[in-house]
């Protein structure tokens, strides 16, 4: 219902029970409210004139909300405030790290720093989990180290494109050394002119660690049943 409803609205049947107000009866619904003001059921918002002004909890949590209330910060549906927004990303971080992209990376090409996600992620990771913040800043400054799985590369120091993002086509690979480490089994890589003629490549049919090196000069690079290729610092 949040960023969807419109004051005045008529209200859904079976919205659950909340408190009593002095104009009238209040059904909790989020940011918005059911109110019996005028005789009918309308939907009103927190601090439009009409329902109580929104109480928050004292801590970071309550700071986080009032400043995104106070700011006009768009909260998705799926969350009851900014707070719980910031709360769902940074527990998804330890383990979005362990598979197919870094933790920078996923947070810059999940989607979440669209609309008000960046503001909200800034203004609450530092309070409620300050060991993401270089995470954070490295996802929205833009520089931020990429990894790679199973695919076909361009090779390429472009950042990705939004399209190429959603489509996870021609994504670019930055020319450099990486290394895949973790048990493998028949992993095949290869590395490829621009006209397609095989540079060098390699199959391993039981492996622990590979490393490649991607000249500037190379047109793409070919994983296939690999672990996740790391640049090598």
């Amino acid at each position: 219902m949040a960023g969807s409803a419109k004051s005045g609205s008529k209200c859904t049947e079976g919205a659950p029970r909340g408190h009593t107000w002095d104009q009238g009866l209040v059904l909790g619904l989020g940011p918005w409210y059911c109110a019996n003001v005028v005789g009918m059921p309308v939907l009103v918002q927190l601090g439009d004139g009409f329902g109580p002004e929104p109480v928050y909890p004292a801590g970071p949590e309550g700071d986080i909300d009032r400043t995104a209330d106070d700011e006009g910060w768009i909260v998705d549906e799926l969350y009851g405030s900014a707070s719980e927004f910031v709360k769902d990303i940074c527990d998804s971080l330890p383990t979005s790290g362990v598979g197919g992209t870094s933790r920078s990376q996923w947070l810059a090409e999940s989607g979440d720093l669209d609309s008000s996600g960046e503001a909200m992620l800034l203004a609450g990771v530092p309070k409620l989990y300050p060991k993401w913040t270089s995470a954070l800043k490295e996802a929205v400054s833009g520089d931020y180290e990429r990894w790679f799985g199973d695919g076909t590369y361009v090779v390429s120091t472009k950042a990705p494109s939004d399209d190429q993002i959603a489509e996870g086509e021609g994504l670019p690979i930055p020319p450099g050394t990486y290394q895949a480490s973790g048990w493998m089994e028949d992993c095949y890589w290869e590395r490829t002119s621009e006209g397609g003629e095989i540079i060098d490549n390699q199959l391993a049919t039981s492996a622990l660690s590979i490393t490649v090196t991607i000249a500037p000069s190379d047109g793409q690079f070919t994983s296939e049943r690999c672990a996740v290729w790391k640049p090598v610092k």
